[in-house]
């Protein structure tokens, strides 16, 4: 079965080749579409995770993005005037990556190629880490959770940035119409890949949410999860510390 033909989110066995697949395809069109789609909020959205990373992180510390794609969050940490360290940008999708090389240009940002869920790094050998709307499209959430929760030295902070649904009404009935039906739309005719716009809004709707992430993030070995939604409740930023004390609820923000 094709991605094409298939309905909601593929098998666990399919989903990496997938998802290496659909991206290697519009990688071209990423970033335009990010922000045509997002209407630029994607921008604000990737500032205010950067933001909660380097909070009290030691200026010269090691970080990696994981599912790092063309850069975008990876070099919005590593311009930070007061950041003097080194960012691992990892991702299984060379084109993706390819594609954000002179962002990168004279910034201390290093690409990989590599799967998140099998990183070509040491235990406990990073600062912190990000991921920027990349654990959806994991094969495997809890793997890749613990993948980081590995790399991440005791106490390191894990920031991740991702879509969520927003439950205030009648914003999230408008949002879901926009979600479901014009975005699709919108993204085939743009990057001429159905597929890949028709499985965002599937992808992010059986995902989830802020308070099951957080459960899912103590189970890996993450202490002091909270969260923020931003935009009326559409994306989250989740934050947690390897091996530190549980915090049971998030804490909302509008913006």
């Amino acid at each position: 079965m094709t991605p094409e033909q298939q309905e909601g989110p593929p098998p666990p066995a399919q989903k990496a080749a997938m998802v290496r697949a659909m991206f290697a395809a519009i990688a071209h069109r990423y970033d335009f579409l990010n922000h045509l789609l997002s209407l630029n909020r994607d921008k604000v959205w990737r500032r205010r995770a950067a933001d909660r990373l380097l909070h009290g992180l030691d200026a010269s510390a090691v970080v990696l993005d994981a599912c790092a794609g063309t850069l975008d969050l990876a070099c919005e940490i590593a311009r930070r005037p007061a950041f003097t360290g080194r960012v691992l940008a990892c991702d299984f999708v060379l084109p993706m990556l390819q594609g954000g090389r002179a962002k990168a240009k004279d910034l201390p940002v290093a690409r990989i190629c590599s799967d998140a869920l099998q990183l070509p790094l040491p235990d406990s050998s990073v600062d912190g880490a990000t991921v920027g709307f990349g654990v959806r499209n994991l094969a495997s959430l809890e793997s890749g959770l613990a993948e980081l929760a590995r790399v991440l030295r005791p106490g390191g902070r894990l920031v991740i940035l991702e879509f969520a649904t927003p439950g205030w009404q009648p914003f999230r009935a408008l949002y879901l119409f926009y979600f479901r039906r014009l975005l699709p739309l919108l993204g085939g005719l743009i990057s001429r890949h159905d597929s890949a716009y028709r499985y965002l809004p599937e992808s992010v709707l059986s995902f989830p949410d802020p308070p099951s992430l957080a459960r899912l993030m103590h189970r890996a070995g993450f202490g002091a999860v909270r969260w923020e939604t931003y935009t009326g409740g559409i994306v989250a930023v989740h934050i947690g510390e390897r091996g530190g004390a549980p915090v049971p609820q998030g804490t909302a923000t509008a913006s």
